[in-house]
């Protein structure tokens, strides 16, 4: 179990008045999450798991599944906007809101920006960013729109992107096109490519000599497509254009590290995969391309390379930023790769039984390597809105329909408190609409 760096400190009638700063950051205290009696649980199943296959072993999900405050009403398959908090996690962000609340200015004019410094490390420590690399936001559209907006963009510069990215970016290039006068240059992605260099020669038959920032998707968020990231940055940076990664849905659902990805900026949504409470966002930046980046709020009292001058966000939920830690805590104690091999397991565990039926199109590749827990499925001459509806009216199942160009079905987001046979229903439901 990773410590926390940091923990909410005593109330300020225990500290004398002459104590130091550094003597105050070295007296906070609290329970962290390490202490509470279901993470301590957490460890015990995994022991007493061990000789078993744990990613099959649904005796040992249904004990994480006791973890997570569920509705009964129907069967949660759409985790790919907000991943609901684990208990553990949600007790320590009440605590934290307590803690602040009865703290009040003085925990915001002492140590709330050492303790936002050491959240921004142990993020940066969990996708392998070099320490002043990386800020916590509210969300991926504030992290890459950081960029897009504040890029230092010339008349007649190129952008390109694909239909298949998220909605609030694809406008934000829409809006920097109209204010700078730079050309976006749209292209789209298969859903089921031959190999990855069909798709690294889409995007570099897009550039020209006038590009300047890719936009690609780590794992494409209507599909769950895990594109080959390392090696459309490799192209692009030989052609001089940098490289701008939407993470969305991939920390806290596959391993992410930037270094390898050798990716120029990244973005990501920490209340998705990794269940902090709704409003955590993260943006990393390379060190030597902060500079050049613009704020979108005005902040002249920090060094150019600091990325906290383009991640002025003034007086802002601190609680949530706390419990990124604890989430970490949670996440660690789970542990990154069961995690995720769960989640791939529960994607194909449901999409293999339904990928010859004749009415039935799986929108996301097949290929292992090529997702993971997201899958998108749909029903032929049947509206996804509608489809949809009667899954949640008919089936008790609760998704999100999805219709984008080529995209044309229900997102399907199993989380780790999923169970086989709740899929199991799913897949009847699904071939009783397609008849």
């Amino acid at each position: 179990m990773t410590n926390l760096h940091f923990r909410i400190f005593k109330a300020p009638h225990q500290f004398n008045s002459q104590m130091n700063k550094r003597t105050f950051l070295k007296s906070i205290a609290g329970i962290p999450i390490a202490t509470s009696p279901l993470i301590q649980s957490i460890n015990e199943w995994l022991l007493q798991h061990k000789k078993k296959n744990i990613i099959t072993d649904e005796s040992f999900w249904k004990k994480i599944r006791t973890q997570y405050d569920l509705k009964d009403e129907y069967i949660n398959l759409e985790n790919g906007y907000y991943c609901i908090t684990p208990k553990p996690t949600l007790d320590r962000y009440l605590q934290h809101i307590k803690d602040v609340n009865r703290e009040g200015s003085f925990y915001m004019r002492t140590v709330q920006w050492d303790n936002k410094t050491n959240i921004h490390n142990r993020l940066a420590d969990l996708i392998n960013a070099d320490h002043g690399e990386v800020a916590l936001t509210r969300n991926t559209t504030e992290s890459l729109d950081t960029v897009i907006a504040g890029y230092p963009w010339q008349t007649g510069d190129e952008a390109i992107y694909a239909k298949q990215d998220y909605g609030a970016m694809r406008q934000m290039f829409d809006v920097v096109a109209k204010r700078y006068g730079i050309t976006n240059k749209v292209i789209s992605i298969p859903n089921h490519p031959s190999s990855d260099e069909e798709l690294v020669a889409l995007y570099e038959n897009a550039i020209t000599p006038k590009t300047k920032l890719l936009m690609v998707c780590h794992m494409v968020n209507i599909t769950g497509h895990i594109l080959p990231v390392r090696k459309i940055c490799d192209m692009a940076h030989a052609h001089g254009v940098e490289v701008m990664v939407d993470g969305a849905h991939a920390i806290g659902h596959i391993p992410v590290d930037v270094k390898a990805l050798d990716c120029d900026y990244y973005g990501s949504s920490l209340h998705k995969w990794l269940s902090v409470p709704l409003g955590a966002g993260l943006l990393y930046a390379k060190k030597e391309n902060i500079a050049q980046i613009w704020p979108l709020f005005g902040d002249t009292t920090k060094k150019a390379s600091d990325i906290m001058r383009i991640n002025h966000t003034g007086t802002h939920p601190v609680a949530t930023d706390l419990t990124v830690n604890d989430a970490i805590d949670f996440y660690e104690t789970l542990g990154p790769k069961r995690k995720e091999d769960r989640l791939r397991y529960l994607q194909r565990y449901w999409t293999s039984k339904i990928r010859s039926h004749e009415n039935i199109i799986v929108n996301t590749p097949e290929d292992p390597h090529r997702s993971c827990g997201i899958a998108n499925v749909g029903i032929k001459g049947m509206d996804p809105n509608v489809m949809a509806k009667r899954l949640l009216d008919e089936h008790n199942i609760w998704t999100v329909g999805i219709n984008n160009p080529g995209v044309v079905g229900c997102r399907i987001t199993p989380n780790v408190y999923t169970l086989t046979r709740e899929l199991d229903e799913f897949v009847v439901a699904l071939k009783e609409l397609a008849g």
